[in-house]
């Protein structure tokens, strides 16, 4: 068996800030929003991608996809956010198997009332930290490794740290 390529000093400095920073970063967020609206994370993401879709509706699908969410876990989180009223669920009328989620209004104003804050959070705990060039590094170098996932051709190393 191959040995792996171990991380170097510079590699490792990059990989722990990058855990560190996100998870320290999320939980101030997931706090925020708890406070303002009630909302996880991952439930004003969904709020946020309805509000931008058309008609403020999106196919669960397309939804999954775009939050990098399992179908299972979105499922849920819908569920969740359809008890507090805040999304229905509706059959798609161009595909009878496909399942829409639907902003309501009472979505409209949770989100309303948690964007400022959230907004303001994400401004002060990351954007005002880093120079315009730092983000854009990072908007750079994370959209690169996004993409590589996303791709279904892309070539990614398996457990062992070979490519397969």
């Amino acid at each position: 068996m191959d040995q792996p390529r171990w991380l170097n000093e510079d590699e490792s400095r990059a990989w722990h800030a990058l855990i560190a920073g996100w998870s320290l970063l999320n939980r101030q967020i997931e706090a925020q929003l708890k406070n303002d609206a009630g909302l996880s994370h991952v439930q004003y993401e969904v709020l946020v991608r309805l509000d931008a879709a058309p008609g403020g509706r999106l196919r669960m699908t397309e939804l999954a996809d775009a939050l990098f969410n399992s179908k299972s876990g979105l499922t849920y989180q819908i569920g969740q956010l359809e008890k507090a009223g805040l999304v229905r669920r509706e059959l798609c009328s161009t595909d009878v198997r496909g399942v829409n989620a639907s902003l309501t209004d009472a979505g409209r104003d949770a989100l309303r009332q948690a964007a400022p804050g959230h907004v303001g959070l994400v401004r002060e705990a990351f954007i005002d930290v880093l120079t315009p060039e730092q983000l854009t590094a990072i908007a750079e170098g994370l959209g690169k490794v996004a993409h590589r996932m996303q791709s279904p051709t892309a070539e990614r190393p398996g457990r062992d740290g070979r490519s397969r």
